[in-house]
C-alpha cells in the first residue's frame, strides 16, 4: 500500500533520535502517524526483525523520558515485511523537545519562535492573550482608566446588565473579570478602558487611509485611545472619506420631525460591524502591526493581524457559526455593550446589509503565513468586472455595461458601433438578458429605446 506524506504522516527508513522533535511536532499539532520501514515514496522497504524488536523495547522509554507523553508503538507487517508504526496523539500542553518547541506545517516539521511561540504557549496553556496581567493595579484605578469611557459602557450596558448603575467601578471591573485575583489590572481592562493604553501596548492603535492607488495615499488618520474610542475613531475617518446622498422618496420620522434617509456608499452598519470584529479578535500579541482600513475609489479594505481562530473557516462565515474568542474578556464587555451577539452572527450581518443596498458581498480573506491576517473587503460597485463576470455576463454585455457607466445610457446603434459586425438581433438578445438579470433597465418606446443601469 503506497502512502503519501502529509500533515499527519511522515515516512523514515529507519529510527534515529533526532526525529523526536518530529514526534513533538505531531503532538503539538493534530497528532499524526510516524512510519518506520518506508522510504520518502511511501514505498515498504521494512526493518529487520532484531531493529524492530529493538525499537518496540526502546522507544516507548525514550519518548516518555524525552518528551514526557507516552505513545503507541506497533508492528505490522506490509507485503510480508516488518515495519513499525509511532500513533501520535495531540497533546492538550505545549510539548518541547531538547527545550524547543516544533509544529507540523503542511508535509514539514518546523521550530517556533518569537511571538508564533508565544501564541502557540498561550494557547496551549489554555490562557488567553487579554487575561494576562498588565503593568497596573487596582489602587491606580483613578490614575489608569478613563472615567467617561466607564460611564458610557454603563449607559449603555443597562439592557444586558440591568444593576449595572448601582455598582462602582471596582465591582464593575471585578464581576466582568478584569482584575486578577491579586489586584492587577488585566490587559483587556487597560485595551477597554485605558485612558492612554498605548503606554502600555505600543501598536495597540488603528489607521485608516484614503487611497488614489497603492501607491499615492491622499490621507492617512492614526487612531488611538482604547477600544470604545477607536471604534468611535475609525468610523468617523470612514465617513470623512466616503459619500453620502439622500434618499428622497423615503422619509423617516424622528423626534425632530420628519428627516430625510441618508444612503452612504456602504452601508454604514456593516463597517461598524466590520470595525468591532477586528477590535474584538485581532492578535495582539502581533505588535508589529496595526488595524488598517484602506479606503479606495471602489472599494474599503479592512485588516487587522491574527487568523481565524480553528476550527472556524472562510466558508463557515457565510453561514450560521458559533463564535470562538480570542480575545474572551474584550468579546464579553462588548457583548454587554450591546455591540456584538454572542454567536458569531456579525459575518451575516455584513452580507445581508450588503445585499440590501444592492451591493456586492463582502470578501473575507485570510492570510495564514506566521500569525496570520485577516481581511474584509467591501465593495462599492455593484457592476465591476467581476461582480458581473460572477452575473454570467459575456465580454461584450460586460462592455455594454462599462459602456453605460461612462455615458449614462446605451442605444442599439450604439452598441453597433462596438460590435459592428454582429447582427441587430444578437445586439437585442444581449441588451435584453441585461434588462431580465436587474442589471440594466429599457426606457421608451421602440423607435427611442434605450438602455440605463
Amino acid at each position: 500500500m503506497e502512502k503519501v506524506e502529509n500533515h499527519n504522516i511522515e515516512f523514515k527508513k529507519s529510527w534515529h533520535d533526532e526525529y523526536l522533535k518530529t514526534v513533538a511536532a505531531f503532538a503539538n499539532t493534530d497528532g499524526g502517524i510516524i512510519y518506520i520501514g518506508y522510504n520518502d515514496k511511501g514505498e515498504v522497504i521494512g526493518l529487520e526483525k532484531s531493529e524492530i524488536k529493538k525499537l518496540l523495547e526502546d522507544l516507548p522509554n525514550k519518548i516518555r523520558n524525552k518528551l514526557g507523553i507516552t505513545l503507541f508503538v506497533r508492528e505490522e507487517i506490509q507485503s510480508g515485511k516488518s515495519l513499525l508504526n509511532i500513533e501520535i496523539s495531540p497533546s492538550s500542553f505545549p510539548i518541547s523537545y531538547d527545550g524547543k518547541f516544533y509544529v507540523r506545517t503542511g508535509s514539514t516539521t518546523q521550530e517556533l519562535s518569537g511571538i508564533e511561540l508565544s501564541s502557540f504557549l498561550l494557547e496551549k496553556t489554555g490562557n488567553s492573550w487579554d487575561e494576562l496581567p498588565a503593568d497596573a493595579n487596582i489602587d491606580q484605578l483613578e490614575e489608569v482608566l478613563d472615567k467617561e469611557s466607564i460611564e458610557k459602557f454603563k449607559a449603555i450596558a443597562r439592557h444586558r446588565l440591568p444593576l449595572i448603575d448601582q455598582d462602582t467601578t471596582k465591582n464593575i471591573l471585578q464581576k466582568l473579570n478584569l482584575i486578577t485575583k491579586d489586584g492587577r489590572l488585566t490587559r483587556a481592562c487597560i485595551l477597554l478602558f485605558g485612558r492612554n493604553p498605548q503606554k502600555y501596548f505600543i501598536s495597540a492603535y488603528s489607521k485608516v487611509g484614503r487611497f488614489k492607488n497603492n501607491t499615492i495615499i491622499l490621507d492617512t488618520v492614526e487612531v488611538k485611545g482604547n477600544l470604545f474610542q477607536q471604534l468611535d475613531g475609525i468610523l468617523e475617518a470612514i465617513k470623512k472619506n466616503i459619500n453620502v446622498m439622500f434618499d428622497t422618496s423615503v422619509r423617516e420620522l424622528s423626534l425632530e420631525g420628519v428627516a430625510r434617509r441618508e444612503i452612504w456608499d456602504y452601508p454604514l452598519d456593516a463597517l461598524r460591524e466590520a470595525v468591532i470584529n477586528a477590535l474584538v479578535h485581532r492578535d495582539y500579541l502581533d505588535t508589529s502591526s496595526s488595524i488598517e482600513v484602506r479606503i479606495y475609489d471602489d472599494q474599503i479594505i479592512l485588516s487587522n493581524p491574527g487568523k481565524l481562530m480553528p476550527p472556524l473557516t472562510i466558508e463557515q462565515l457565510k453561514q450560521k457559526h458559533s463564535g470562538r474568542q480570542r480575545n474572551p474578556l474584550i468579546a464579553a464587555v462588548f457583548y454587554y455593550a450591546n455591540l456584538i451577539e454572542s454567536w458569531g452572527s456579525g459575518t451575516l450581518k455584513m452580507i445581508d446589509l450588503c445585499k440590501e443596498q444592492n451591493l456586492p458581498e463582502p470578501e473575507f480573506v485570510e492570510r495564514k503565513e506566521g500569525l496570520g491576517e485577516f481581511t474584509v473587503v467591501f465593495h462599492k460597485d455593484i457592476f465591476n468586472e467581476e461582480e458581473l463576470r460572477k452575473r454570467g455576463l459575456n465580454e461584450r454585455q460586460i462592455k455594454a455595461v462599462i459602456y453605460v457607466k461612462g455615458n449614462g445610457k446605451i442605444t442599439i446603434r450604439e452598441y453597433k458601433e462596438l460590435y459592428p459586425l454582429l447582427s441587430d438581433k444578437t445586439l437585442s438578445r444581449d441588451l435584453a438578458e441585461l434588462v431580465k438579470k436587474g442589471v440594466l433597465k429599457e426606457i421608451g418606446n421602440k423607435k427611442g429605446r434605450k438602455y440605463e443601469l
